[in-house]
């Protein structure tokens, strides 16, 4: 096991590295998860210490994104995989988190960072949270109502255009302002 190291002022502070040739003191050691002895950065990887738990790979389920250990005495990755599916961990819904919808945008949509429209309810992400950046369709209708309008001639400037009255009763329009 490592000896404790450190300084006369901070006693406990970091741990010699329990690599034989190596003994430094590393002041930020890193603990291996195969033999549980600590190390300096050098001597940190299975290979540079020579770990009995060289050999520990993993494989990644392309279905779910889990990472499963491979057994040592199992070479086939197949195999492997096909022990996970049946183990009913595999989950393809964990893989596939939801997604801004705004054509082009590919931030993955968390608590802290997904916007709901208030016009059509869509979940965006922030940098899209208003009407005009995530194309809102109820903006969209909105602005088909005011072409049709304009189309069949209700809109304000057409009437100012055809009565000349500038759109105001005519009562008003004579009244005097000091």
């Amino acid at each position: 096991m490592a000896r404790r190291g450190g300084t006369e002022a901070f006693p406990d502070l970091g741990a010699h590295c329990d690599d034989p040739d190596c003994n430094q003191l590393d002041f930020l050691p890193f603990v291996c998860d195969g033999c549980g002895n600590t190390f300096c950065a050098e001597h940190r990887t299975y290979k540079a210490h020579g770990c009995a738990n060289e050999g520990r790979t993993v494989v990644v389920c392309e279905a779910c994104g889990a990472a499963i250990e491979r057994i040592p005495g199992q070479d086939d990755e197949q195999a492997v995989l096909a022990a996970h599916a049946r183990s009913r961990q595999c989950d393809p819904a964990r893989k596939h988190k939801p997604r801004c919808p705004v054509r082009r945008c590919k931030e993955t949509l968390t608590f802290s960072n997904t916007s709901q429209c208030k016009r059509c309810g869509q979940k965006v992400c922030l940098k899209h949270r208003f009407a005009a950046d995530h194309d809102c369709a109820a903006t969209a209708r909105t602005a088909a109502g005011a072409a049709a309008a304009r189309r069949a001639g209700q809109c304000g400037r057409d009437a100012m255009k055809k009565d000349g009255s500038g759109g105001l009763i005519p009562r008003i329009r004579n009244i005097k302002i000091c």
